[in-house]
């Protein structure tokens, strides 16, 4: 049968008599009157069965057992300090540094003003960023790279936590030269899903609530592939092509006549904008903060 394993407070007082010559000073040193002290010796003797301490009417002092006893128990003391002032430095780490994760639209348009909202609350917070399309955020989340992300994908996976932030519409943008504007009547779905558009690449959530939308019609291959939204605006500004796009993305381009808005007959690009977590359900320290501050600050629908 195992023997228990050594209390650390009795191989202290063990390593203290040692040091201080004697159980009394030992026991002062760690805070015990000496019965207790005397009582949690012999535990430690029974425990590991060898006598560690001869006690006699002038102190006490270690046996050759004791004193063999002794040289492991400080190492054992030692390793057991490096580990608090790890867990320490861990747990000071996890309160000052935030690792997040966000989707180019929520990183281009809402994120900015939540982080400077958090930085006022928390000034010494380190925030580490990564922008990424949706399925890397998703990903990056579940596997802990990061604590929260913030993504547009219709339906973030059931082994993740989720909160709506804001509500989001895509919108079918072209040229001011292009032949969509100037249309009278709007434009048909089947049209819109037949044309090559500039795109959002594989695993964007623009891309996959667009494609969602058409439901069982398939979308035409993509003319173009960018990775960015600001990337497939300048193209589209540019006359490569339609594209389908986040509002917030293109309100100041259509505001400025540079783009123009083209409406798409019984198509609903509306979609929720989310923040996803892992367990526990519910958050706490700054990623929580996090969270508020964006449900605080969430627009309205479109």
């Amino acid at each position: 049968m195992t023997a228990p394993a050594p209390d650390p407070t009795a191989l202290a007082l063990l390593v203290g008599i040692d040091d201080h010559g004697g159980l009394g000073a030992a026991a002062r040193a760690q805070g015990l009157a000496q019965p207790n002290a005397s009582r949690t010796l012999r535990r430690l003797e029974r425990d590991l069965g060898l006598p560690l301490v001869e006690r006699h009417a002038r102190g006490s002092r270690l046996t050759p057992q004791g004193t063999v006893v002794v040289h492991w128990a400080r190492r054992l003391l030692g390793e057991i300090d490096r580990l608090q002032q790890a867990a320490a430095t861990l747990r000071e780490s996890r309160r000052t540094t935030l690792s997040i994760g966000a989707s180019m639209t929520v990183a281009e348009h809402l994120l900015p003003g939540w982080l400077g909202a958090l930085q006022r609350a928390h000034p010494d917070l380190r925030v580490g960023l990564e922008v990424a399309n949706s399925s890397a955020v998703v990903d990056a989340v579940a596997d802990g790279t990061h604590a929260l992300g913030f993504v547009e994908t219709p339906a973030p996976p059931a082994e993740l936590h989720s909160r709506p932030v804001a509500q989001d519409r895509l919108t079918v943008v072209v040229a001011p030269s292009h032949r969509w504007a100037r249309l009278r009547r709007p434009l048909a779905t089947g049209e819109l899903a037949d044309t090559a558009l500039v795109t959002r690449e594989q695993g964007s959530g623009t891309r996959i609530t667009f494609e969602r939308a058409l439901g069982d019609r398939p979308a035409a291959a993509p003319l173009l592939e960018l990775g960015s939204s600001a990337a497939v605006r300048t193209a589209v500004i540019g006359g490569v092509g339609p594209a389908v796009l986040s509002t917030l993305a293109v309100a100041e381009a259509i505001a400025a006549g540079r783009l123009v808005e083209v409406q798409v007959d019984g198509l609903d690009l509306r979609r929720t904008l989310r923040a996803v977590w892992r367990s526990p359900a519910r958050l706490d320290g700054p990623a929580a903060d996090l969270l508020a501050e964006a449900l605080r600050s969430r627009i309205p629908g479109y």
